[in-house]
């Protein structure tokens, strides 16, 4: 089984290329978020951004940094006949350590990249929360400075850039697939 991450900062696009890995490929996707939203469930809050933080601050509060990533990994273990999964929103740099330990060589990495003003645009004109140039740049800041979301981009096995056409993005991502499956 081959776990393919997506990985990126705001606004870059991966949202666009997952849904596109699992229309064409009908792919199981396994998204972090969902540890966050199982809890808030068993908890009864509703879904804001107030309780999604402060659960997500929580669990990793109480059971370290590395809760997300092993939540997850259950998640994809469960899928272990899929000859692909997918896994949304991985950030960390002990997130990106502890799949390469678990899972070697079948841990693939592909970033997607867009610059900061292109990101920040696209990220204003959306429809699901809408962000502020600054706020998106706050963003920014925190995912690289507090979850030190730089180091697996740095180390993805592949890029992405994504600065124009969803056409072009759908040829740039069926050519690293290709390189995938070789």
């Amino acid at each position: 089984m081959k776990i393919i991450a997506v990985i990126g900062l705001p606004g870059s696009g991966k949202s666009e290329l997952i849904s596109y890995l699992i229309e064409k490929y009908h792919w199981p996707k396994v998204y972090f978020g969902d540890v966050t939203f199982d809890e808030m469930k068993r908890r009864e809050l509703p879904i804001n951004e107030k309780n999604e933080r402060m659960v997500r601050e929580e669990l990793r509060e109480k059971y370290g940094k590395l809760h997300y990533a092993d939540k997850v990994i259950e998640k994809i273990e469960s899928l272990r006949g899929s000859e692909y999964v997918i896994v949304e929103s991985l950030y960390m740099w002990e997130e990106y350590l502890r799949f390469k330990e678990e899972f070697g060589d079948d841990f693939v990495t592909i970033a997607v990249y867009a610059s900061p003003k292109t990101r920040y645009n696209r990220l204003m004109n959306r429809e699901y929360r809408p962000l502020t140039e600054e706020e998106s740049k706050s963003r920014d800041y925190a995912q690289i400075g507090n979850l030190s979301q730089g180091g697996p981009i740095a180390m993805a096995d592949y890029l992405v850039v994504n600065e124009g056409t969803k056409e072009e993005l759908v040829e740039k991502t069926d050519k690293v697939i290709k390189n995938i499956n070789k």
